[in-house]
């Protein structure tokens, strides 16, 4: 090794000669140019690309000027725990001073560098930090509220409302314990409650993926559990009771039900076309990837009935003055039929009372299954062929 006087240029720009000493030849420098230093008289290279290479001396380390619009890590006055602050020059004011952005903090230089040229090489990194929980749902809604089902979607949104005081709150600086006073305090049931838990979940899902929080705090959430179901089947006389009122208005819709089981919504939505009087099936259904576009066939006690209602005027299957029937109108029809008949059951205890019957007369589990609309490892991909058709109507069948 050869020693020999360095003409060098300090962090400050000024000339300076330094008596040679031995050192050790400087490999070639990565191609981004790495920042270099000494220790023990060993080069040692790091993969910052914002350093040119400079000339060492044993235990010193003379660096250039960052570029331009760089940014600067200067340390700041006092005992503090992270004394280096990161900032960078957004502009300038009347008087021609700089106008810094405060990118962080950090413990050392080096590593105040290094968060300055993450920066430089993607600033999203750094604002992903800063992104509040409205700015988080804006983009979620955006992004990943079209793949759910519009039920689900709709829920989400109402849901929102409840975590909305913390909406300019940096998501990053949301923990579990807000995340559960926003469940606590909304003063509505189970439901509700399990809306909001899931809207927190489907949240921090999205901000692990874009690298905004390394956990999911909604983890840790708690609702009120779901009461014990109060749902009762008709019995065999209240189902004889109901035919008895057959030709009654609209008491031909409680017979479909009892004899298909489609959720009140998917029958009051379905249309005439939906309806094959050929092959004797109806195709509707909602709410879940499973359920939607399900085929049920047309038992033969209600055929008639089916019949009748196709043959009047509108383009759906239960019409109300030639529109769509809408649910609060429906109710109230059902409520005049239980105070007439002396009963009290909801709509949709006619879809449980359709799968208990299918239960007892010992229907197979997939073909259940497919009637409805329920996910089990025996549905497959759905696939109504010939084979499958007739056994669903051959299940159908079995209600007596």
């Amino acid at each position: 090794m050869r020693t020999t006087r360095h003409l060098i240029t300090t962090h400050r720009g000024q000339k300076k000669r330094i008596p040679g000493t031995a050192i050790p030849r400087i490999p070639k420098a990565p191609p981004q140019g790495p920042y270099q230093r000494t220790k023990g008289g060993q080069v040692h290279y790091s993969t910052c690309p914002w350093f040119n290479a400079t000339i060492f001396t044993k235990g010193q380390v003379f660096t250039m000027r960052a570029p331009n619009g760089f940014g600067t890590v200067a340390r700041l006055s006092g005992n503090r725990r992270r004394p280096f602050i990161i900032k960078k020059v957004t502009g300038w004011n009347d008087k021609g001073h700089p106008i810094y952005e405060i990118i962080g903090y950090a413990a050392t230089r080096e590593e105040g560098l290094m968060i300055l040229s993450e920066y430089n090489r993607d600033p999203w990194d750094v604002d992903r930090a800063k992104i509040t929980l409205q700015q988080l749902f804006d983009l979620w809604k955006e992004k990943k509220a079209p793949k759910l089902g519009a039920s689900n979607r709709a829920s989400m949104t109402s849901a929102y409302k409840y975590c909305a005081p913390l909406g300019n709150k940096p998501y990053k600086q949301i923990r579990s314990y807000q995340m559960q006073e926003t469940i606590d305090t909304c003063g509505k049931s189970y439901s509700t409650q399990a809306a909001i838990k899931n809207l927190w979940g489907h949240l921090d899902r999205f901000a692990l993926e874009m690298d905004i929080i390394n956990r999911c705090f909604s983890d840790l959430l708690t609702s009120d559990p779901v009461p014990p179901t109060q749902k009762q089947p008709f019995t065999d006389d209240e189902v004889n009771t109901v035919w008895k009122y057959q030709n009654e208005p609209w008491v031909d819709s409680v017979l479909v039900f009892l004899y298909s089981g489609w959720r009140i919504s998917e029958l009051l939505s379905m249309k005439k076309s939906d309806v094959d009087l050929q092959a004797w099936t109806m195709k509707g259904g909602t709410k879940t990837k499973a359920g939607k576009d399900r085929v049920v066939p047309i038992h033969s006690k209600i055929r008639p009935l089916v019949e009748r209602r196709m043959n009047e005027p509108g383009s759906y299957l239960f019409s109300y003055n030639g529109k769509q029937c809408s649910q609060s109108q429906y109710r109230l029809f059902w409520a005049d039929f239980m105070k007439a008949w002396g009963m009290d059951h909801t709509p949709h205890e006619c879809r449980h009372t359709f799968r208990t019957r299918l239960d007892r007369a010992g229907a197979n589990q997939k073909c259940c299954d497919l009637l409805m609309g329920h996910v089990s490892k025996d549905t497959g991909n759905r696939v109504y062929n010939h084979k499958t058709l007739d056994e669903l109507k051959a299940a159908v069948e079995l209600v007596e």
